[in-house]
């Protein structure tokens, strides 16, 4: 059994969603999951800021940086989060396949018939019940094969009446 060959839309979305899964698994893991130490570091860096931006004195400032620090090795775990490094790769990967087969399952549908016709006479109802092909290939998703096996099914049935050069709803 041969596999379809993937799009390269399939490959970058499964990749950039395994490999964003994997770094937000990775960060809540560094943090342990405490995101308000995350807040009170980034609190304590804009205070950081604004005193280097007022012109605090050298001390005030080493002081600040050495809280600053102190702070982000409270809150952060560099030890825990290589150790779990693993399973925010393994969570990044069933991300990826996930969005692999669903992006690969919409790629690969087949359009709905019923849908198409549904589009088709919501079309010709906002042109006054009359259309070309070329207006339904213009104004609508269809390819210009699938609008003619449309209208070509529809007018079979009777829904659709050739009238010259266009189509009218019946």
């Amino acid at each position: 059994m041969t596999l379809p060959r993937p799009s390269p839309q399939q490959l970058a979305v499964s990749a950039v969603a395994g490999l964003a899964s994997a770094l937000i698994a990775y960060s809540a893991l560094f943090v342990r999951g405490d995101l308000g130490g995350v807040m009170a570091y980034l609190r304590e860096r804009g205070a950081v800021r604004r005193l280097e931006a007022a012109g605090a004195d050298a001390a005030a400032l080493s002081a600040a940086r050495a809280h600053l620090r102190e702070l982000g090795q409270r809150v952060g775990d560099p030890a825990f989060a290589a150790q779990t490094l693993p399973l925010a790769l393994l969570l990044g990967l069933v991300v990826a396949v996930l969005a692999w087969r669903f992006f690969g399952r919409r790629e690969r549908a087949q359009a709905r018939p019923d849908i198409q016709e549904r589009m088709l006479l919501r079309l010709a109802h906002r042109l006054g019940g009359r259309f070309t092909l070329g207006q339904l290939h213009e104004i609508s998703p269809l390819t210009e094969a699938q609008a003619r096996e449309v209208t070509a099914r529809m007018v079979e049935r009777g829904q659709l009446q050739r009238d010259g050069e266009g189509y009218r709803l019946s």
